[in-house]
């Protein structure tokens, strides 16, 4: 089995929006799950450890994926239908975690 940091439909480019982003090369459906992006773990900056998931998905204040915490995770999904070759975006509160619950 060959180890695979991101689904294989997800791909890291650079982003208009800040530095790298995730991209997807083919189209998502909202109510899609991509995964989790952060573990927590109190030995790191802000209780989390990230995921290559959670290391390249930009912010947005009109995203089209949405980062929710579940139990000791901090996952995504696709809130709108996401055409192939658009930038995965999601509104990022991990400083303010209760905006994420």
């Amino acid at each position: 089995m060959t180890y695979r940091p991101l689904p294989d439909f997800l791909v890291i480019r650079q982003s208009s929006v800040d530095g790298y982003g995730l991209f997807t090369t083919k189209d998502l459906p909202a109510g899609t799950e991509l995964g989790i992006t952060h573990v927590k773990d109190v030995r790191f900056e802000d209780g989390y450890i990230r995921t290559p998931l959670g290391g390249f998905f930009n912010h947005s204040e009109s995203p089209n994926c949405e980062a929710y915490a579940s139990g000791d995770y901090i996952k995504l999904k696709v809130i709108k239908d996401i055409p192939a070759g658009c930038e995965l975006l999601a509104f990022y509160w991990l400083y303010d975690l209760s905006r994420g619950k």
